[in-house]
């Protein structure tokens, strides 16, 4: 096989990718979903709904297509957009961000991500701190910008994270602490002291904070807490978050950055390059979402939560033990019982075994981890609650 060099190499390694022979392997998310088709199992393992969001905001989209918002928006998103995050930031946190020039519109969250690590990164002296596991992106990305990667690990069952091991891992090469919360792949909501931990490192090690909070509306019981509104956060901190969760479009790919003018900046000199801009149409219609009563977003999350009850009442009827998740889309179960030595290697038999496809949670960790989450399973509640209730009658053969 040719030998083609590039970053894309270190990418798809950061990601673990690459086999021991050189072979790239398609992402997990990939993985699952083609063995889904392929056997029509029920998919539950890639994080997307199976119904679409609010019938306002997808009109908003039909109506802004038809009165010709079809071409190139303004680089840090159109004006109505960017007023209705500043006012969804002021109006669920008190936060004040200056729709000019504290907020960016992006492709998503993961390009705000990419675009904010890029350029805030400047190269192998610099360490990134996560939370493991990890969205998979995290891994890539930090790998693409030339950083080195170091995880602290949240530990089964509660997935809250030990304060001497994440205050181990902070150091003056610490440039950012990325912080995922409600968290994905476990679902855990981190605790009040976590995030004071957390801000406390950064402000003694001059480290950025970025927060990823694409589930800030999917939390099951008190209301999200962006760390950006604690003591002293503000400052060094930007958050990120996307429509895709909340709404039920992740298909549209509209997510933004907020904070301070600087650091926004920042990230829009390397975004700028990246995609330019996207998603004309929808960006209006976002702005309708963001707008929304307040019986829309608490009916989300109490939909959600019925979802992961039945969900996880459908697991330990399986025999699998349940970590119940605080917030997000997933829910991650302990497959042991039920025969799992190897998750990866479950996962690929389940769709035979149970028709139903979940994901490993060793595709979120870093190889010398994998064996602390070697009998661990993702799997999503955000399907249709019929769907769910015919996955757990599938699963409970297993029983």
């Amino acid at each position: 096989m040719r030998h083609i060099s590039g970053a894309w190499h270190r990418t798809a390694a950061g990601a673990g990718l690459i086999g021991p022979d050189g072979t790239i392997h398609p992402t997990i998310f990939a993985e699952m979903s083609a063995l889904a088709a392929r056997t029509g199992a029920i998919n539950l393992g890639q994080g997307f709904p199976d119904e679409d969001g609010p019938a306002a905001v997808l009109e908003a989209a039909r109506e802004a297509i038809a009165s010709g918002a079809n071409q190139y928006p303004p680089g840090r998103g159109i004006p109505a957009l960017r007023e209705a995050i500043a006012a969804h930031q002021r109006r669920f946190y008190d936060l004040r961000p200056d729709p000019e020039t504290d907020v960016l519109v992006t492709a998503g969250a993961t390009e705000a991500l990419a675009a904010t690590l890029l350029a805030l990164v400047d190269g192998p002296d610099d360490e990134v701190v996560v939370f493991e596991p990890h969205y998979d992106a995290y891994a890539a990305l930090v790998a693409l910008a030339g950083a080195r990667l170091v995880t602290v690990p949240l530990r089964w069952p509660d997935f809250q994270p030990d304060l001497e091991e994440l205050a181990a891992a902070v150091s003056d090469r610490t440039r950012v602490i990325l912080v995922n919360d409600p968290h994905n792949p476990t679902g855990t909501v981190f605790a009040a002291e976590v995030r004071d931990e957390i801000v406390r490192l950064a402000d003694r090690h001059d480290a950025i904070i970025v927060t990823d909070e694409v589930y800030e509306h999917l939390v099951f019981g008190d209301r999200h807490v962006p760390i950006a509104t604690l003591p002293g956060a503000a400052d060094r901190t930007l958050s990120i978050s996307s429509a895709g969760k909340t709404f039920s479009t992740t298909g549209w790919k509209i997510g933004w950055v907020t904070g301070p003018a600087d650091l926004v900046d920042a990230v829009l000199a390397v975004k700028q390059f990246l995609t330019y801009v996207n998603g004309s149409p929808f960006q209006p219609a976002i702005a309708v979402g963001l707008g929304l009563d307040d019986g829309f977003f608490a009916g989300a999350a109490s939909a959600l939560r019925h979802k992961r009850d039945v969900l996880g009442d459908g697991l330990r009827a399986a025999g699998f033990a349940v970590s119940t998740p605080a917030g997000s889309y997933f829910t991650v179960a302990d497959a042991a019982a039920v025969g799992a030595v190897d998750a990866h290697a479950f996962c690929r038999e389940l769709p035979d075994r149970a028709g139903v496809v979940a994901v490993p949670l060793t595709a979120f960790t870093s190889p010398q981890r994998r064996s602390d989450y070697a009998t661990l399973v993702r799997f999503a509640a955000c399907k249709r609650v019929d769907v769910l209730e015919e996955a757990s009658r599938r699963l409970s053969a297993l029983a």
